[in-house]
């Protein structure tokens, strides 16, 4: 990998974990999606610059985070730490992936870059709308290993 684009990046505090209550826990109690839930399942992804995570750096946040359980959508805005970018589309890639992997089919994940934040959100946006994009992008095996190595879960 080249130079770094963004050498000193603000870094924030993590927020709390969520408590789980019984009803969480009841595999017969059915309790939608919300927004925290998502949120929980993209936090943790891994910058493909920086030993930080997505949440760490506030390129990912909840209240930018939006669930519509009857119409079954998922939209995730996220915000690259600059607005020159490059790894934005890669960014957006891993939490598209890391979300229909983890999520029922039935739900249509939105990934989307959060408006004014980066200098090419339109063409960003619109690869990641494409699902023949996405698909093609997949089939790379370099991409799909960065990806993994971004979403991956570390061992505790």
């Amino acid at each position: 990998m080249s130079e770094l684009e963004n050498i000193n990046p603000n870094v924030y505090q993590k927020c709390d974990d969520r408590k789980i209550t019984k009803d969480e826990e009841n595999d017969d109690v059915v309790d939608p999606f919300d927004e925290r839930e998502i949120f929980d399942l993209i936090r943790n992804i891994n910058d493909p610059e920086h030993p930080l995570t997505l949440e760490e750096l506030h390129v990912l946040e909840q209240s930018l985070v939006t669930v519509d359980n009857e119409k079954n959508t998922v939209k995730v805005l996220f915000t690259p730490t600059i607005p020159h970018c490059s790894m934005a589309t890669l960014i957006g890639l891993s939490i598209r992936v890391k979300l229909l992997r983890a999520l029922p089919p039935r739900f249509k994940v939105s990934v989307v870059v959060n408006p004014g934040t980066h200098a090419s959100e339109f063409a960003i946006n619109k690869q990641l709308a494409d699902k023949e994009r996405v698909a093609a992008a997949l089939e790379n095996t370099h991409l799909i290993e960065v990806i993994n190595q971004c979403i991956a879960v570390p061992i505790q």
